[in-house]
């Protein structure tokens, strides 16, 4: 499998599990919130599974998960979430080894980058810029920028517009089904990393055009040095 560099103009990259471990942020904000609520703290395991579909989504999958009814619950659950996320938010997250050389060496051949997650903007921008990343993004998108989320085709294709790039010639990188889905709807090639999350499920399974053990193999030397299974991409 080889993507070459040069037959892009940008790439968009993911930021869970892509870029930054923050699954220590995840567990941390909500145990806070679960002690708030009178609930049992949840583990590291099991909110692995759940990342990736936004904030919403996390808080109900893990009320569901706990048998606590969403009618009772989910309000004050999503209020006490945010405000024990903005106060720990990048305090237990990791920078993936290899991100920050890989996104130089892409911003050294050339390509326009952008961020887009489906992490709330508030604090994606704000973790990025904890982390020594923001730098390397002309923009960031998080996921209550657009109408829709990943896997949604809709906000690749406006970080495109955004870009003013075609998708064909705009690079997703991303770590799961969500990105490549939204990817291959909206007519962007894909890579994926092999160390995400992709919400506890092989990543070899999912349809991308390459895996990547590190974002340094998408250098222009590394590139003809992406896989994929027999059959995908």
């Amino acid at each position: 499998m080889t993507l070459k560099l040069e037959d892009f103009d940008a790439a968009i990259v993911d930021l869970d599990g892509t870029m930054v471990d923050t699954v220590g942020d995840f567990v941390a904000a909500l145990n806070l919130m679960l002690e708030d609520l009178g609930l049992p703290a949840v583990s590291a395991q099991t909110v692995g599974r759940l990342v990736g579909k936004g904030s919403e989504h996390l808080i109900a999958s893990v009320l569901q998960h706990l048998g606590a009814p969403q009618e009772r619950f989910y309000a004050q659950a999503f209020s006490r979430y945010q405000h024990h996320y903005r106060a720990i938010n990048g305090q237990h997250a990791v920078v993936y080894a290899g991100v920050t050389d890989g996104l130089r060496a892409l911003h050294a051949q050339g390509l326009r980058l952008a961020c887009l997650t489906n992490k709330p903007g508030a604090f994606a921008g704000p973790l990025l810029a904890a982390k020594g990343l923001d730098g390397f993004f002309e923009m960031i998108f998080g996921g209550d920028a657009f109408e829709r989320k990943k896997p949604d085709p809709l906000p690749l294709r406006k970080t495109c517009e955004a870009l003013g790039t075609s998708p064909a010639r705009t690079l997703m990188i991303g770590d799961s089904s969500n990105d490549a889905l939204a990817a291959r709807a909206a007519g962007c090639p894909v890579v994926l990393v092999r160390y995400g999350y992709n919400h506890g499920e092989p990543v070899h399974a999912v349809d991308a055009d390459g895996f990547v053990d590190s974002l340094v193999e998408l250098t222009a030397d590394a590139a003809p040095r992406l896989s994929a299974p027999s059959g995908l991409g």
